[in-house]
């Protein structure tokens, strides 16, 4: 009977790493194994994280920041880079200085991370890798930005944090004192860091307050809007790798409330109500995506919801949580814009339809569409789980910035 046990067990255990390993992975992805193994490990975490905010023992998104706390690393100084902890305006940096010589001025990015405003921080190994890459390869400053992050702090506090930092930067005593050149300053950003950075850009257009204008924007697979959560890219990307369709629905409602009727709403895309219908044509997908990602996909009138949430959270109708809201009218004057969309990504049609309205509004915009990546690519450049297409990708952004800030 023990032997039997074993077996089962053993039976067991094999079923579950099974079910776990094998995720259908699109055909032209290459290095499947690994994508399968990262996957996995994802959706272990978040049943775990899942596991224990049903148990009461903590909050799903402080589960899955143990993954962030995991990857950190201290500021480490090499024989390229200087790298310090330090604070702008009362929000902590990781700051990058290079050390080569130079002659004249530098050029500098304000970068912020990644993590649907509830994870991430500037000393993930990921990210420092990330950002002394590019401090290194265009000999320039970088702030990457520790914004405070959700459940603990909502909107806008993430954007009020992003935004203020540079500000603090953009003072000419400050660019001066760091070397930099106030024509050469750009704003960047992967996923809900690629969000803030549209914001921080759009707002920047707006405030009298700053005499210097930001060179460019680089926003790498952006999350962009609260809409509509049913775009082509949501429904044929609802269970692709990393960044699936209900984890993305928690991060946006998370960014503004612990409330599960907001998540709920959000996930059946019925949160707008019908007096913010007029927003709907910012994104109508209908009229902004190009005909290859509209495939046979039929766009349906949006389902409203109450009022109530909305005026609970009015939040989640802010250019500033959803840059594709602006109008037209405030989008001239955006900078050189440089975007990267990922084909299986629910997040790609926010960035193609931000390039779309961006290059109709007369901004000059480069838009790399990534047939062969999911989203997030970019953090897997490191160790054993380091994707070919990932750092590929990291070359293509620092070579954008490299020919054009």
């Amino acid at each position: 009977a023990d032997m039997g046990a074993k077996l089962l067990c053993l039976f067991l255990a094999s079923a579950l790493v099974a079910y776990y390993i094998y995720t259908p992975i699109p055909e032209d992805i290459e290095e499947p194994w690994k994508v399968m193994l990262i996957a996995a490990g994802f959706r272990a975490m978040g049943h775990l994280a899942e596991a224990a905010d049903q148990l009461g023992l903590m909050h799903y998104m402080e589960a899955l920041m143990l993954i962030t706390v995991a990857e950190y690393i201290a500021p480490t100084s090499d024989e390229n880079v200087t790298v310090t902890d330090t604070e702008f305006s009362n929000v902590a940096v990781r700051l990058y200085l290079p050390r080569k010589a130079t002659d004249g001025l530098r050029r500098a990015v304000v970068f912020f991370h990644g993590g649907g405003w509830c994870l991430g921080q500037a000393g993930m190994k990921s990210y420092d890798h990330l950002t002394r890459r590019t401090s290194n390869r265009l000999n320039a400053v970088v702030v990457s930005v520790n914004y405070r992050l959700a459940p603990k702090y909502r909107f806008p506090v993430q954007f009020e944090d992003v935004y203020s930092v540079t500000k603090f930067f953009l003072q000419s005593s400050i660019l001066s004192r760091y070397g930099v050149d106030p024509d050469r300053v750009c704003v960047a950003g992967d996923s809900a860091g690629g969000n803030l950075a549209a914001a921080v850009a759009q707002q920047l257009l707006e405030d009298s307050e700053v005499k210097t204008k930001l060179k460019a924007q680089a926003l790498l697979y952006p999350a962009l809007q609260t809409l509509d959560l049913d775009l082509p890219s949501y429904r044929e990307n609802e269970n692709k790798p990393v960044l699936t369709k209900p984890l993305m629905a928690k991060f946006w409602s998370e960014y503004f409330a612990s409330d599960s009727s907001l998540m709920e709403a959000m996930a059946s895309n019925r949160h707008v109500p019908v007096e913010s219908s007029h927003l709907f044509q910012f994104v109508n997908w209908s009229n902004l995506l190009p005909e290859e990602l509209k495939k046979d996909h039929v766009y349906s009138s949006p389902t409203y919801g109450s009022s109530e949430l909305a005026q609970k959270y009015p939040g989640f109708l802010d250019p500033r949580a959803a840059p594709l809201l602006a109008s037209n009218a405030r989008l001239h004057g955006l900078p050189l814009t440089y975007i990267l969309t990922c084909e299986h990504d629910v997040l790609r049609d926010d960035g193609v339809m931000y390039a779309q309205r961006l290059r109709a509004a007369g901004v000059p915009v480069t838009h790399d569409h990534a047939k062969d990546a999911f989203h997030g690519v970019m953090m897997f450049v490191l160790g054993p789980a380091k994707l070919a297409v990932g750092r590929r990708l990291l070359d293509r952004y620092i070579e954008w910035l490299n020919e054009n800030l």
